[in-house]
């Protein structure tokens, strides 16, 4: 008895020692674990600095470019409702630059930095416009060319233009309501501090031919930060800050969630002002001009906002389409209910937040699509 009893003595001193050793990655992952709590999705959704491993972006030393106030804008019916059903966090509504709507729900306010999820995907696109522009990239190059450390992945032989639609062909699970899905999978990977960069060079499965269909997969867009970071030898935050943030002159800095190793979790982590996502929407509008000033090039803003997957699919690069899309309607999305909504013909710009747990129930996504679609059609 005294030699079990001095086992689990030491065995208690062995657990309360890792415990401490790996305190901050337990506390990580705990918080992964209840992040889209109903009780606590929208105070995380606002204070994700406080979850996880982050790196701040600087917004630059110019000034805060204006959003001057329009005629306010009277919302279509049933906005109010969709705003509760969908618990939206805020709303900012943008026509040929000017302020035409501006609110903020569940106890949020303007100076929020909000979690964009999937919406990182297409600023990160618009980034990737200027790599390409100074020709240090080739769409049609394999990615291992500029990433090396996934010779002998699923990736391999799958070209940049393929990881931009969505078109790897790499097997990937994006359940999020699947806690063994590969969605998930790599949220650990993050939370404990592991590295993005070999969870996608540990993916070893195919389930189609690169460029032959469009599967979402998001881990794609990390592997276009590892062209990008490859191609230029340099940080997609400092090339970010230097390219798009500021040029864009944002009213507040944002910052990026990163993994162990600091590499920025370009797919999904990018936290910033409701107000400033509209910036980036504004920005997209005007053929990748704002202030006078071009930001990314307009032929890539053109080709990013069209349809791009080979079979044919609503994609753009890391832009959506609607299926019945009139000209100039293309959209950033993010789970949860996060949108970037552009009217190109229109210059219309329409910037979405929320908490929205029930973002995948069939119907959901046509709906906000309607909507923003009605908001739009109401200026």
């Amino acid at each position: 008895m005294r030699r079990i009893l001095k086992g689990l003595a030491v065995l208690v001193v062995v657990l309360a020692a890792v415990g401490l050793w790996k305190r901050e990655e337990i506390t990580r992952l705990m918080a992964v674990n209840a992040l889209f709590a109903a009780e606590r999705i929208v105070e995380n959704f606002s204070h994700m600095d406080r979850l996880f491993l982050t790196r701040p972006l600087s917004r630059g030393e110019g000034p805060v470019s204006e959003l001057p106030p329009g005629a306010r804008l009277a919302l279509p019916p049933g906005a109010g409702d969709w705003i509760a059903r969908r618990s939206i966090t805020a709303l900012v509504v943008l026509e040929r630059g000017q302020l035409r709507h501006e609110s903020y729900h569940l106890g949020t306010g303007p100076g929020d930095l909000r979690i964009s999820w999937s919406v990182a995907k297409s600023v990160l696109a618009s980034l990737f416009g200027t790599v390409l522009a100074e020709g240090k990239v080739d769409l049609d190059a394999a990615v291992e060319t500029y990433a090396p450390m996934l010779k002998g992945s699923a990736y391999e032989g799958a070209t940049v233009r393929d990881v931009l639609t969505m078109s790897s062909g790499v097997a990937f699970n994006e359940d999020y309501l699947d806690f063994w899905s590969d969605i998930n999978k790599m949220g650990r990977v993050l939370a404990l501090g592991g590295s993005m960069d070999g969870f996608a060079a540990g993916l070893e499965v195919r389930e189609a031919e690169p460029g032959s269909r469009m599967h979402y997969v998001s881990i794609d867009t990390h592997v276009v930060g590892m062209v990008i970071r490859g191609a230029t030898g340099r940080d997609i935050p400092e090339l970010l800050e230097e390219r798009i943030l500021g040029p864009l002159g944002l009213e507040a800095a944002p910052y990026y969630l990163t993994d162990g190793e600091g590499i920025s979790f370009v797919l999904g982590g990018l936290n910033m002002t409701t107000r400033d996502y509209a910036r980036v929407g504004a920005m997209v509008a005007a053929e990748g001009a704002w202030n006078g000033r071009q930001i990314v090039p307009g032929p890539w803003v053109e080709a990013m906002t069209s349809r791009q997957a080979a079979d044919g699919s609503g994609y753009g690069f890391q832009w959506w389409l609607p299926a019945d899309a009139r000209p100039g309607e293309v959209y950033a999305q993010g789970i949860y209910g996060q949108y970037i909504w552009i009217d190109r013909v229109r210059d219309i710009v329409i910037a979405v937040n929320a908490a929205d747990r029930g973002f995948e129930e069939p119907g959901v996504d046509a709906e906000n699509l309607a909507m923003l679609r009605a908001i739009a059609d109401a200026l």
